[in-house]
């Protein structure tokens, strides 16, 4: 008994502890990377837009900043930034917590040369791949075998012409993003393959983890008022919290 009453006065001043956090918090600073319609620098895209909706009515203002991706994760390892934007579950493990709920979810698609076989998701790992560094689709995309890391997108429409790589692997509007730039856009073809929920990665800190706390009450609330449905329609964007869209781990 004597051991049960100081576990409820723990767990009671725990609780205490993280409220008292909660309170104190006015601001979170997010880092990013650049995803036209997603995160724009200037604060317009579907990611502003539903972060914004989730913290500014709880209190907490709501500071940017955009940064490469790779850097926008160290900086929140580090505690210089509360979260970063456009992770995939558990995709960091070292000093981050991860929140219940995503906020969006990438279409994964594959870029090859249309005179390729159609790949799947379960032929792919046959392939030749290359993505951006710091994506670590081999996580997450079942057996995936030769695959490279590349810097930038501006070369990839060569890699594939030269065949330096069979498929280039990213979401469906970077893809679409990078077969804009083609002179020959027909020589090209876009596989989608698989969604994957996005989330934010937060600190693992006592601040990080009570601003997490927020995410998750704000977004069960705005999910199950479908209050984030419009922002999606704005921006033209899938709707992730759709029964035939939704993952386990998201569900209310």
């Amino acid at each position: 008994m004597r051991g049960y009453w100081l576990g409820f006065v723990l767990l009671f001043f725990g609780l205490s502890t993280v409220q008292a956090e909660e309170s104190e918090l006015t601001e979170i600073r997010l880092v990013s990377e650049h995803w036209t319609g997603h995160t724009n620098p200037d604060g317009s895209g579907l990611a502003w837009d539903i972060l914004r909706q989730v913290f500014e009515p709880a209190g907490v203002r709501m500071n940017f900043q955009i940064v490469p991706y790779t850097r926008s994760i160290g900086l929140v390892q580090r505690g210089e930034a509360d979260a970063w934007l456009g992770s995939y579950r558990d995709e960091v493990t070292e000093r981050i917590f991860y929140p219940r709920w995503h906020y969006d979810s990438d279409q994964i698609s594959a870029l090859g040369l249309a005179s390729q076989p159609l790949p799947t998701l379960q032929t792919l790992g046959s392939y030749r791949l290359a993505w951006m560094r710091g994506y670590d689709y081999q996580n997450y995309l079942p057996g995936l075998g030769k695959f490279q890391e590349v810097e930038r997108r501006s070369g990839i429409l060569h890699m594939l012409e030269r065949g330096h790589a069979d498929f280039y692997i990213d979401a469906l509007t970077e893809v679409e993003d990078v077969i804009r730039t083609a002179a020959q856009p027909e020589r090209f073809r876009i596989t989608e393959l698989t969604r994957l929920p996005l989330y934010p990665g937060f600190a693992d800190t006592a601040r990080g983890k009570a601003l997490a706390q927020i995410y998750d009450r704000r977004m069960a609330e705005l999910v199950q008022s479908d209050a984030l449905r419009p922002l999606f329609q704005h921006w033209q964007q899938p709707y992730p919290f759709d029964k035939d869209m939704e993952k386990p781990d998201a569900s209310p």
